[in-house]
């Protein structure tokens, strides 16, 4: 039976065995691992950035000589119109064209390498330059110019960049931090700068073999947007079938570029228009119509893309139409509001109103009826002069009251049948409905014949209130009175 101290001799001699093998994995991968860096390596060794030709490859491709010689062979002969009958696709300028729209793309993107690669030399020089001259071809143009003088009095830019740049860059070059460049690099950097002129020659020339048979490829598109702005639709959608194809709302994308604001508002950014606003009608309709303008291109574009894919009108005639179309269109959009007009008020009623009737009107009216008196002191009579409380017209004027003779008041005022019943009301309130008299009630009544007399007061007023003359006169109508002796 093995002891404690053999089984742990067992085990350290595993872990050991373990150990072994872990360490030739390791090692094996690690092989593995510096040759695959190793190859890396050798790729990014092999890609030298002092070396202008392992960053700018194209001009020594075939598909580029290929391309440049049929385009400079079709510009020398011209248009060859003994193909108007031949399917579009079938017909070998439609290929060389959608070739040549390709090609214009690449030469753009190796501008931009060559670009990068003369800053980097030139940034010794004079660092300040990229920030004044944005354009690649400018700039090239300018760093040729200058080379190492220092002094850029000496240097005539004249015709390169506006005035005002050039002014600025000539106050800037005396003082720059820069210093004259070594020979070598001087070199690379004007022969780069070489190299970049030449694509840029050769960009245009494709660009106007392009144009020129555009008129013959896509009349009608051409007739709106220009024959540029139609080849770079063309090219981008792959060809003029595709183009057809394609919606209108992603013709109006094709060739937009998302903008890096770097946090600014998106408010102004038309970030969703791409070629349509290299349009001449696009540029000239105001910014705050420009956005609606694109979208009526784009809808114009895909129709006359449409007619020119089927042959439909090689004259062109139908993109002239489009084009009025849009112009009016446009020109509506700026016109503006109508004046408004003024609004006449309505033709009076002659008719009287209908108002309410019943026992509340009436009421009402017999509340604020004016009185027979107040007719009369409103009323003066032609000839007459009114009298007044305090004479010779000051105070209150009477009007025709008083006019009668004798210059006193002629009118009595009367009391109204709702002033009687609201007296009633009043006095039923005051003293009750009990039986109860005033305390200023007498028996005693005052008459003009007799005296005085021993009368009933509440009699006498039930009396009045039923219309009677009980108070005089007995039942077998003899008069009957109580004489004071």
């Amino acid at each position: 039976m093995a002891t404690l101290a053999d089984s742990f001799l067992a085990d350290l001699d595993e872990l050991s065995d373990n150990e072994a093998d872990v360490i030739e994995e390791e090692d094996v991968d690690a092989g593995n691992m510096e040759e695959d860096v190793d190859g890396e390596m050798a790729d990014i060794e092999n890609l030298n950035y002092d070396d202008l030709d392992s960053v700018s490859k194209l001009q020594k491709t075939q598909r580029y000589v290929d391309i440049m010689q049929k385009v400079e062979d079709a510009l020398q002969k011209g248009s060859d119109i003994s193909n108007l009958g031949m399917v579009l696709e079938d017909d070998p300028e439609y290929q060389l064209i959608v070739d040549c729209n390709a090609l214009s793309v690449d030469i753009e993107n190796e501008i931009i390498i060559i670009h990068n690669f003369i800053r980097d030399k030139y940034r010794l020089k004079f660092p300040e330059l990229e920030s004044l001259v944005h354009h690649p071809i400018d700039y090239a143009r300018v760093v040729k110019k200058i080379g190492n003088e220092m002094d850029l009095t000496l240097v005539d830019l004249e015709g390169l960049l506006p005035s005002a740049i050039i002014m600025v860059v000539s106050v800037t070059a005396s003082t720059t931090s820069g210093k004259p460049l070594p020979e070598e690099i001087l070199d690379k950097t004007i022969d780069a700068c070489d190299r970049a002129l030449t694509l840029d020659a050769a960009k245009k020339k494709v660009l106007d073999f392009v144009e020129s048979r555009m008129g013959y490829i896509a009349p009608n598109l051409s007739t709106i947007v220009g024959s540029a702005v139609a080849a770079k639709l063309m090219g981008t959608a792959g060809g003029l079938a595709a183009l057809a194809k394609m919606p209108a709302c992603n013709v109006q994308l094709l060739g937009a570029k998302k903008k890096n604001l770097a946090g600014f508002s998106t408010a102004t950014s038309q970030f969703r228009v791409g070629y349509i606003e290299q349009t001449e009608i696009f540029q000239s309709t105001p910014p705050s119509l420009r956005m609606r303008a694109c979208r009526l291109l784009a809808s114009k574009s895909t129709l006359a893309a449409r007619v020119d894919s089927t042959r439909g009108d090689p004259s062109g005639n139908n993109g002239r139409a489009l084009r009025e179309e849009i112009r009016k269109k446009i020109e509506k959009w700026q016109e503006p509001p109508p004046a408004k007009q003024p609004k006449p008020l309505p033709v009076p009623d002659s008719e009287p109103k209908k108002k309410r009737g019943g026992r509340r009107l009436r009421k009402m009216k017999e509340r604020y009826a004016i009185t027979d008196m107040r007719k009369l002191a409103n009323r003066m009579q032609f000839g007459v002069p009114e009298e007044s409380s305090l004479g010779d017209g000051l105070g209150e004027g009477y009007g025709m009251l008083g006019q009668a003779g004798s210059g006193k008041l002629r009118v009595s005022v009367g009391q109204s049948k709702l002033a009687a019943k609201v007296a009633k009301k009043f006095k039923e309130k005051q003293y009750g409905s009990s039986g109860a008299s005033s305390g200023l009630t007498s028996s005693l009544a005052f008459t003009p014949v007799q005296g005085i007399e021993l009368s009933n007061p509440q009699a006498h007023a039930h009396q009045l209130g039923s219309g009677t003359q009980s108070t005089y006169f007995s039942e077998t109508g003899t008069f009957s009175k109580i004489k004071r002796t």
